[in-house]
C-alpha cells in the first residue's frame, strides 16, 4: 500500500478538525504492549500478507480486504489493533471524532462522513472509526431519530464505494445494536473478549518488563487481575510501578495488591484482596 501524502488537509466540522491524525512512527510506540489472541493475531497477519501481495490476488479476481469491524468489551485491544495494522502499513491513523462528526442540524451529520470518507479515498490512511454504533446504529428502531436513519445510509454507500487506497476499521462494544445491513459491507470480523489465562500473562510480562522486582510479584499480578481487560492491568501495573518508584524498591506483591485496591476495576471483575 503507497505512503500517504498527508499535506492535504483534514475535514472540518464546527471550526474543529473532524479526525486526529498519529504517523507511523507515533502508532509504533503505542503499540508496544500490544498483546492479541491467537485467533486475532492470525486473521492481522492473513489481513498483512493479502495486503502485501495485492497484485497477486488482482490477478486472480480476488478482491482485496480493507474494511474490518472489531467488537467485544472495553479494553480488550480494538483500538490498539488499529494502531498496529497502522504502524505495520507504514501510514497515518486517522481517528474520527464522534464529537465533530455527529451534528444536529439536518443532513450534517451524513456530509460529514461523507468528507472524511473522501478524505480517506485520496490520502491513504488506516481510518478508524470507535464507538460505530453512535453512527451505525439499526434502523428499525423506532426512537431513533430520522437525522441518524440517513446518516446510516451515508455510511453505507460510503462503505460500498470506499476504494483500496486506505484501511476502514470500526470499533464498538454494542454491535447488537448496529444497522444489520452494516455488517454485510464488511469483509473482515473480529471478535475480543477478555484476555484468557495465557494472555494475561504474556501481557503482564511485557508490562514489568525488566523493571525490578520481587520474587512472586509477577505471579500475584496474574493472579489478582484474573478477569480484568487489558486496559485495566495497565492501569494497575502502572500504578504498582509507581509506588516502588516513590518508595525506591523494587515491585513487590504488595504494591500490587495496593493498586489493585486502589483502582478498583469494574466490581463484576474483582477479586478479594488476600491479606
Amino acid at each position: 500500500m503507497a505512503k500517504a501524502s498527508t499535506s492535504m488537509r483534514l475535514p472540518r466540522s464546527k471550526g474543529t478538525d473532524m479526525a486526529t491524525t498519529y504517523e507511523a512512527k507515533d502508532c509504533k510506540r503505542k503499540v508496544k504492549y500490544l498483546v492479541l489472541p491467537e485467533r486475532n493475531q492470525r486473521i492481522v497477519e492473513e489481513f498483512m500478507t493479502i495486503l502485501s501481495r495485492a497484485e497477486e490476488f488482482n490477478q486472480h479476481g480476488v478482491p482485496i480486504p480493507n474494511k474490518v469491524v472489531m467488537y467485544g468489551p472495553p479494553g480488550t485491544g480494538k483500538t490498539l489493533t488499529a494502531f498496529h495494522v497502522a504502524a505495520s502499513l507504514d501510514i497515518p491513523l486517522i481517528v474520527v471524532r464522534l464529537d465533530a462528526l455527529i451534528h444536529s442540524h439536518l443532513g450534517e451529520t451524513g456530509s460529514n462522513i461523507r468528507k472524511i470518507f473522501d478524505y480517506a479515498s485520496i490520502v491513504p490512511c488506516v481510518l478508524f472509526l470507535d464507538e460505530f454504533d453512535a453512527v451505525a446504529r439499526t434502523r428499525e428502531s423506532g426512537d431513533e431519530v430520522k437525522e441518524m436513519a440517513r446518516a446510516v445510509n451515508t455510511l453505507l454507500q460510503c462503505l460500498d464505494e470506499f476504494g483500496d487506497r486506505s484501511i476502514f476499521m470500526a470499533a464498538t462494544n454494542l454491535e447488537t445494536e448496529l444497522d444489520p445491513a452494516i455488517w454485510r459491507r464488511f469483509d473482515t470480523r473480529m471478535t475480543y473478549a477478555l484476555p484468557d489465562e495465557q494472555d494475561r500473562q504474556t501481557y503482564i510480562r511485557l508490562l514489568i518488563s525488566d523493571f525490578e522486582c520481587e520474587k512472586g510479584a509477577e505471579a500475584e499480578a496474574c493472579r489478582l487481575l484474573c478477569g480484568c481487560s487489558f486496559a485495566d492491568m495497565e492501569q494497575i501495573v502502572l500504578k504498582a510501578k509507581r509506588k516502588a518508584i516513590i518508595e525506591r524498591q523494587p515491585l513487590s506483591t504488595s504494591h500490587i495488591r495496593l493498586s489493585y485496591d486502589e483502582y478498583a476495576p469494574a466490581p463484576q471483575n474483582r477479586l478479594p484482596v488476600l491479606q
